[in-house]
C-alpha cells in the first residue's frame, strides 16, 4: 500500500513538471488573453446608432505598455449619420486596434484589400493600408490609392480624409480623369437607405 502511494505522488510531480516546462516556453506577448468568435458591437450616442463593427475573430493582447486587438479574418465597419442613415462602410482582410497605456493614444489600422465606400455620395476608395485616428477624426494612408465616383476616377499615393470619407484628397495624384459633362436629368437613388416602393421596369 505504501509503494502504490509513493508511485502516485511521483507521477503527479512528474506530470506537473512537464506542464511547467511547456508554460516556460509560452510567449505571453504573442498569446491572446481573449479570443472572440463572431464579434459584433455597436456604438451609440444619445440613443442613436453611430457605428456597427463586425469581425469573424477578434484576438486581444495585453502587456505592460499597451493593449491591442487583432482581427486576423477581416473587419467590417458601418458608420451612420445623425439621422440614422448608413453613410460609410469599410472592409479589410485584416485589422488592428492599438491603445497605449503610457500615452493617451489610440489608433486603428486596416490592411489587405481595404475598401471604403461612402454610400450617400456613391464614392469608393481602395488601398492596401489605412489608418484611423479617432482623436483627430481622420483617415489616412501613404500607400497607393484608387478612388471611384460618378465624377471620374483618381489614383495616386497618399490620401487624407475626414473619418466619414466625405472629403478625400490625394497627395500625389497621377493618370486621373474626370467627367466634365453630366446628364442633368439622371436620377441617382441610394438603394441602401431608400425607403418606399421601387419603380417597376
Amino acid at each position: 500500500m505504501m509503494i502504490a502511494t509513493a508511485s502516485a505522488v511521483a507521477f503527479i510531480v512528474f506530470s506537473c513538471k512537464e506542464k511547467l516546462s511547456e508554460a516556460e516556453t509560452l510567449d505571453l506577448d504573442r498569446t491572446p488573453v481573449q479570443t472572440i468568435d463572431s464579434m459584433f458591437f455597436v456604438n451609440t450616442e444619445n440613443g442613436r446608432l453611430k457605428m456597427r463593427v463586425e469581425a469573424a475573430v477578434m484576438e486581444r493582447y495585453d502587456n505592460d505598455t499597451c493593449s491591442y486587438e487583432m482581427f486576423p479574418k477581416g473587419l467590417s465597419v458601418y458608420a451612420y449619420t445623425d439621422e440614422g442613415m448608413l453613410e460609410t462602410v469599410l472592409y479589410s482582410d485584416n485589422a488592428k486596434h492599438f491603445k497605449s497605456k503610457k500615452r493617451d493614444t489610440e489608433l486603428w489600422s486596416a490592411f489587405g484589400n481595404v475598401v471604403v465606400q461612402n454610400i450617400i455620395r456613391q464614392q469608393t476608395m481602395e488601398t492596401d493600408t489605412l489608418y484611423w485616428d479617432q482623436a483627430k477624426k481622420e483617415i489616412y494612408t501613404d500607400c497607393y490609392v484608387r478612388m471611384f465616383s460618378d465624377q471620374g476616377f483618381m489614383q495616386g499615393f497618399g490620401m487624407r480624409s475626414d473619418e466619414r470619407a466625405r472629403n478625400s484628397s490625394l497627395l500625389k495624384a497621377f493618370n486621373s480623369y474626370g467627367v466634365v459633362v453630366e446628364d442633368s436629368t439622371r436620377v441617382v437613388i441610394d438603394s441602401v437607405n431608400f425607403i418606399g416602393p421601387l419603380f417597376k421596369k
